[in-house]
């Protein structure tokens, strides 16, 4: 495998396995990992735990400090993964403006397997279909020249392996 310092998006919409997989992901590359969410601010929070969707003008902000987060990895030549919606080309472009060499992992599926995990989540501000139908709705689905795109209903494991294949040469 490429072992060069690289900048790794795992995106898709809540409920997905951002988080988890991009942990596995970090992990096995010996990596940081960041969790987005972590980085959103209190009035956004606090938005998200009314049921009300984030619009541009919130996200702006945030998707800068990801970007940063990309910049300065990438200075310290280090590999670093987030987990991040992304659910706009051009969040994810603002995202590349940190990263050139983005490489990203969307992890898609369909709304039924989406709101069942979701359904099961414990102790998150994210909640309610309402809020995942906003999600679907804004989603611009990156195609293959954007992304490796990877169906959720696949066990971890195999979703790692399948995307770090594709981090060789």
């Amino acid at each position: 495998m490429d072992t060069r310092p690289k900048s790794i998006l795992v995106m898709g919409v809540s409920g997905s396995g951002k988080s988890h997989i991009g942990k596995l992901i970090a992990e096995r590359l010996q990596a940081d990992f960041i969790d987005a969410d972590d980085h959103h601010s209190a009035t956004s929070i606090a938005k998200m735990s009314r049921g009300e969707p984030l619009n541009d003008n919130d996200r702006k902000d945030w998707l800068q400090t990801l970007a940063n987060f990309y910049r300065d990895y990438g200075r310290r030549k280090k590999t670093v993964v987030i987990g991040c919606s992304a659910l706009k080309r051009r969040y994810r472009d603002i995202l590349r403006q940190g990263a050139p060499e983005l490489r990203i992992l969307y992890l898609h599926g369909d709304r039924d397997v989406l709101l069942r995990r979701l359904v099961s989540r414990q102790g998150h501000f994210f909640h309610g279909d309402h809020m995942l139908d906003s999600q679907l709705r804004d989603l611009q689905a990156p195609g293959e020249d954007e992304a490796i795109v990877i169906d959720i209903r696949l066990p971890p494991e195999e979703i790692v392996d399948r995307y770090l294949k594709t981090l060789t040469g």
